[in-house]
């Protein structure tokens, strides 16, 4: 593809650029479905089997359904705080860290590996743009690493592999501690008072889930190196067995033993474990997980850009949680049917989740190789294969929804909720998957803080709306609410790359 005049109009190269080719396979097309089909697949895995534990605990009574969904919300609410900063920061760093390693073992023999080269810096030049100190020294850092390599070595030397796994293991015991101790207040503050029948339940779910944190944040983590790798059929594989003993186990510790909403919570642990062992095992085979020297672990970097997507993820997870406790001060019925549609929303949404890490892997080897053609291109396609996904999802929720609500309750008045919010599942998800698809491409070029300060402000705005039409039209206006906030959350992401500004300054030659 050439540099010219489509390239000087961001707007239009961004969604009609070659256009016919969207679901063209050629080598782009194919390394799109190659990492996104398993991508997706992996992310939609866990929300269905969080679709069954719904369908499961309402055979129980809307009561134990309202309990978890608050619980869930607030689990979701504190997890992905650590969660996203850890999977972003990670999948492009790693992605980075193995395209120089490849680019390195393919231009210097074994002698050059292991006694330096004055083309080495030369080299990392070219794959790395030196814009600020820190990148210089993270650089700096690289190339004593690839020099103490040695060629008999087969596994991979990533330090932000290492990195991510300490940090997720750390976050992970900090988030059950927190959760497990503070369950009751912050029950308390999603609108379960003392006297609710939803606080016990509610309480006995999010004390017991806790328990599975630090293995959530751990196999999230290794998720993030292997998308770095663009190797998203391990983490799927993982994640399938998991669920499936979640699935399996669901209503032998809810029925059979009696247990109820806390036989949900521990069939969830467990499955959650099983994904992380299965994920570490084939880790420690590819990458050698102990550095030689802890000073070739980039934790300044993973905390310096990993801050930044934490203040994101804060203010776009705070918007559903309020959400939730919004529904929950309703009552069991208003938030029984906003869990179920919540999840679902979540569930279909994640589909283009998948795009967007296939977007994100891509680009950030495309801009560490400082090949601008070949992330214009990635941007383009993966966008117009979000949108297409997102019309396709419109349609089969705004149809399929009307005759599957009774698959999780068959409480009338619930039913009859869930019909209201149907419109607005489905409606939505054009502008949800160009929301997702645009977090992965910017991600994909380490523009993380505009992603931070864009998110803040569409949530301060959104958060508004929440409180003014939730209280005006209950229900109804939190689903209004919660539109615009992915309205506003599409068109942040948007105007980055479409007015060709930030990392995006290319698009504009």
């Amino acid at each position: 593809m050439d540099n010219k005049k489509n390239w000087r109009i961001p707007l239009i190269f961004i969604f009609f650029e070659d256009a016919r080719s969207v679901f063209k396979l050629d080598d782009l097309g194919t390394e799109i479905a190659r990492i996104a089909l398993p991508a997706a697949l992996a992310l939609t895995a866990d929300p269905i089997a969080s679709l069954i534990d719904t369908a499961f605990i309402g055979q129980i009574g809307k009561v134990e359904l309202a309990a978890v969904g608050v619980s869930i919300a607030l689990f979701n609410q504190v997890s992905r705080i650590a969660i996203f900063p850890l999977v972003g920061v990670t999948t492009s760093f790693v992605a980075e860290e193995d395209t120089i390693t490849k680019a390195i073992h393919d231009t210097h023999d074994c002698e050059i590996l292991e006694n330096g080269s004055s083309n080495l810096d030369r080299e990392n030049k070219i794959l790395i743009p030196q814009e600020d100190p820190d990148e210089r020294m993270y650089k700096m850092q690289q190339e004593d690493n690839f020099e103490a390599v040695e060629i008999k070595h087969q596994k991979k030397q990533i330090p932000s592999a290492s990195s991510a796994l300490i940090i997720g293991g750390v976050l992970g015991f900090i988030q059950a501690a927190f959760l497990i101790v503070a369950a009751k207040p912050l029950l308390n503050f999603m609108g379960l008072k003392s006297d609710s029948k939803m606080l016990y339940p509610a309480q006995q779910y999010l004390k017991l889930r806790s328990l599975g944190a630090p293995a959530v944040l751990l196999s999230l983590a290794m998720q993030g190196v292997f998308r770095g790798f663009k190797d998203t059929k391990t983490p799927l594989y993982a994640t399938v067995a998991g669920d499936i003993t979640n699935i399996i186990l669901d209503p032998v510790f809810i029925f059979v033993f009696k247990m109820g909403v806390r036989g949900a919570a521990i069939s969830h642990v467990i499955s959650q474990y099983l994904i992380s062992l299965i994920l570490f095992w084939r880790l420690k085979e590819q990458v050698d997980l102990i550095p030689s020297n802890l000073k070739y672990l980039p934790f300044c970097r993973f905390l310096k850009n990993g801050f930044l997507l934490l203040t994101r993820v804060i203010a776009v997870t705070f918007c559903v949680t309020l959400a939730a406790s919004m529904a929950a001060r309703m009552g069991s019925t208003q938030m029984a049917a906003f869990q179920v549609c919540l999840q679902i929303w979540l569930a279909t949404s994640l589909l283009a989740d998948g795009l967007a890490v296939a977007g994100q892997a891509i680009l950030a080897s495309a801009f560490a190789r400082n090949d601008y053609t070949c992330a214009a291109v990635t941007v383009s396609r993966v966008l117009q294969l979000g949108l297409v996904l997102g019309l396709f999802l419109a349609a089969f929720l705004g149809i399929g929804l009307h005759f599957g609500a009774r698959l999780f309750t068959d409480d009338v008045d619930v039913i009859h909720l869930i019909s209201v919010g149907i419109p607005f599942v489905a409606a939505t998800q054009p502008v949800n998957a160009l929301a997702f698809v645009f977090d992965g491409v910017n991600f994909g070029a380490s523009d993380f803080a505009y992603s931070a300060h864009s998110m803040v402000t569409v949530a301060i705005f959104s958060i508004v709306f929440l409180l003014i039409l939730s209280s005006s039209n209950g229900f109804v206006g939190i689903w209004i609410a919660l539109t615009i906030y992915m309205c506003l959350r599409a068109f942040a992401g948007f105007w980055r790359i479409g007015t060709g500004t930030g990392p995006w300054k290319f698009l504009g030659r």
